[in-house]
Order: C-alpha cells, then structure tokens, then sequence
C-alpha cells in the first residue's frame, strides 16, 4: 500500500516551471533521498509537498488521504513534518525550551486551564518534559540542554531542530538538506539518527545536493534536475547512470561509471 505519493505535480513562477510533472510514491518504512544540482527543484518541490506553497497543478496523498490543500499544522497534526535547511530555532531560548515549546495540543493553552493549573495541565507538562528529556539524551544534547540556541554549533542546530519535529510524533518526516554545513563528525551521528528513527517506524525522505552521504543511508534515491526526475532507484545503480553523472558534472568529483544508463 502507498503510504504517500506525489502525482503529477507542477510549480510554475510566471514562465518558469520549477517543479515540471513529477510523480513518485513512498511506501511505509522507507528512507528516500531526493538530490540534484542546485536549481533542480527540490526545495521547490518540498515547499509544495509541506504547505509552504500551493503547486500549480498535481494531487499529494498521505495515508490515502487527499493533502494538497492542507496547510503546514494540518499535516503536522495528521503525522508530516518538515525540518528546514537553516534550522528554524528560537535563538534566544534555551534548548530545553526550544524543543519542549514544540510539544503541540497543550491544555495549558487554554486560557482556564492556564489559569487553574488543572491536573491535566501539570500531567501534561510532566509528560512533555520527559519526552523533551528523552530526545536531548538520544540526540546528545543533554550537555547544552540549558545553552541558548544561539550559542551552539551549527550540527548542533540540526539535531536540535530534528529534537523539535519529533515532538509531534510524526509518521513521515521530511528532512531538507540536513548534513549542509555540518562538520564530519556530526553528518555521521545525524545519519545515524535517520537511520535509528527509521528503525522506530519514522518514514524519511531527505534532500541534499551532494550524494556520498545518502548512498550508504538510503533504500531509494531520486535525482532532480531542471524539475523533473531523470532517475529513481536503488542508489548505486542511479549514481553510475550516465545521466545523472552528466548532470552532476562540474557539481563535485563523480567516480566513473561502468557502462550505467
């Protein structure tokens, strides 16, 4: 069964077709990366998937359900979620309370309950902030738990803003472009996260530009280029394509193919 699928879908700005009739599905379980050259299209496409933009033309489905009017919270609340390239974090707060501020439905939003303190509120907060304790333990953040956001690393940054999407429990998370600007050391414990939280049932896609990293991390990989797919497959296979390594020309050293179409 087709756990999420993107059906024809078309983003044009004026004459420009970023996104030009892309199709593919994601079935439950999978870790699916998503790369191409800069201006292929895939934030754009992203962007149209989560909300962010309305696609010109093209049907998305998650759970065999209809989403391509739903607005980010919506498909937040209904299990997709989406971490951004620059992490969006609240600089000024603390990591604890980047990551429990995430935490969603709280009853303590509700003016009475806020006032009262009511059981629910403070149970509640009891469980948010385990939960928040639990994500800065796995993702190694306990030692910065009380530094503002502003004052940790970049690397840092994208665990903490992986902590803060995996507070609403998501089905399907949709990661742009985590290991950018990440030193060596922590692209490898972020892969390892995806690769942890696929194994607790999280489906993944992921965006990046450059293919070393998602070779050994994904089941499946499709290649963006110009808004359209050009490959989709396993990942060795689609990096020795000659179509992909034409494109990628110029993009990063590319090992030569052995007779790949």
């Amino acid at each position: 069964m087709t756990f999420f699928s993107v059906d024809n879908m078309e983003k044009r700005f004026g004459g420009l077709t970023a996104v030009d009739s892309v199709s593919f599905n994601v079935y439950e379980g999978d870790i699916v990366g998503v790369i191409g050259p800069n201006g292929a299209g895939k934030s754009t496409l992203f962007n149209c998937i989560t909300g962010y933009l309305e696609p010109t033309s093209g049907d998305i489905h998650f759970k065999e359900r209809p989403v391509t009017d739903y607005e980010p919270e919506k498909l937040a609340r209904n299990g997709l979620v989406r971490t951004f390239q620059i992490p969006k974090v609240f600089p000024t707060m603390t990591v604890e309370n980047n990551i429990l501020v995430a935490g969603q439905d709280h009853p303590g939003e509700r003016l009475y309950e806020a006032l009262a303190a009511t059981d629910d509120t403070m149970q509640y907060e009891s469980e948010l902030e385990e939960r928040a304790d639990e994500l800065m333990d796995d993702f190694n953040l306990k030692r910065v738990k009380n530094e503002y956001a502003s004052n940790i690393s970049g690397g840092q940054r994208k665990l903490l803003s992986l902590c803060r999407s995996l507070m609403v429990n998501p089905d399907l998370l949709l990661l742009d472009e985590p290991f950018a600007g990440v030193q060596e050391e922590l692209v490898e414990e972020i892969a390892a996260q995806i690769t942890r939280l696929n194994q607790n049932g999280v489906t993944v896609i992921i965006i990046e530009h450059g293919i070393e990293t998602l070779v050994d991390l994904v089941d499946r990989m499709i290649v963006l280029d110009n808004g359209s797919i050009i490959a989709d497959g396993e990942p060795n296979s689609v990096v020795n394509k000659q179509k992909v390594l034409e494109t990628y020309i110029g993009e990063m050293d590319q090992p030569q193919a052995e007779g790949g179409q």
